[in-house]
């Protein structure tokens, strides 16, 4: 074993300063952290001033930077992990305000350092911790797996390879970062973090899923809404802001790292699903007007609907 580590804990929050406080406090009792960085995306709950008031979380000091507008979770991570490793982090801990890790959790995914480039926990329901909050789909096959007892079974020498959740308390290397670079702030939210894990792949990275590994989330319910009669589903949002973003960033993931084919056919599932699933003529015309903007390049459209 060589010299320990420098592992700095990046923060993304906005307008969850009651989550924000739990998750600060716990990352305070976690041995191994070097500092925690907060970075708030123009809060307007109070989350600023309480951070500018505390230099500390435990013996661990705490960092951060209140931004001047709203750049979303991946304007958020972008900045987070570029300020990590300014901060000389060799590990970055990348994670969103409302999980909160288990004690053990870090020490779980440590022992995998010398094995991986950018790996996570499994996350569970807070309220049920046997169930997956994000089901995970075994690499190989087609089997999606919800409850935390079947992927721990799944599992070979405590990890799944291939697959991880990201910036849900997420591990990325130094040498990772230097070779992909940072997330793509202009999607804003919705598939910054799976853009970033497919270029993680695409330059060779090892990924993983440590199943003794655990962060607590809220749920999110079910994703996806079932269409052509149950074969498949649809992640339909009531939020114009979460779809726009939604359709515009995954045809642009598609299309960059699966082919035409793979981008064509998710323009036929969102004309199918608000065509019959759910007819919604506006839905339809939101869906056309992002795709458009991203093919296009265009990252600004979303902003119409921040207030």
């Amino acid at each position: 074993m060589g010299p320990l580590p420098r592992i700095v804990a990046v923060v993304v929050t906005y307008n969850r300063l009651g989550l924000l406080e739990k998750l600060v406090d716990r990352l305070g009792e976690i041995e191994g952290l070097a500092e925690v960085l907060v970075i708030d995306n123009a809060s307007s709950d109070g989350t600023g001033e309480w951070l500018a008031a505390r230099q500390h979380t435990g013996e661990v000091p705490l960092l951060s930077r209140t931004l001047t507008t709203n750049r979303g979770g991946a304007g958020g991570f972008h900045d987070g992990l570029a300020w990590a490793i300014d901060q000389e982090a060799d590990l970055v801990w990348l994670m969103d305000d409302d999980g909160l890790p288990d004690p053990d959790c870090l020490d779980a995914l440590l022992l995998e350092t010398d094995h991986l480039d950018f790996w996570g926990p499994l996350v569970v329901d807070e309220a049920d911790p046997g169930r997956l909050v994000f089901p995970i789909r075994l690499p190989g096959g087609t089997r999606v797996v919800h409850a935390v007892d079947d992927v721990r079974r799944a599992a070979r020498r405590g990890r799944i390879d291939g697959i991880v959740i990201p910036f849900n308390g997420v591990l990325v290397t130094k040498e990772l970062v230097d070779r992909i670079g940072l997330p793509r702030e202009e999607f804003f939210i919705w598939g910054d973090d799976h853009e970033y894990r497919l270029r993680a792949e695409e330059a060779g990275a090892r990924v993983a899923t440590v199943v003794t590994a655990t962060v607590r989330h809220p749920s999110v319910g079910n994703l996806g809404t079932p269409m052509m009669f149950g074969r498949t589903t649809y992640n339909d949002s009531p939020s114009d802001l979460k779809h726009y973003c939604m359709a515009r960033n995954n045809l642009v993931n598609l299309r960059d790292y699966r082919g035409p084919l793979h981008a064509i056919a998710f323009v036929v599932k969102t004309a199918w699903f608000y065509t019959f699933t759910r007819p919604s003529l506006s839905r339809l015309r939101l869906s056309v007007g992002a795709m458009r903007a991203g093919l296009a390049g265009d990252f600004e459209g979303h902003r119409r609907f921040l207030s």
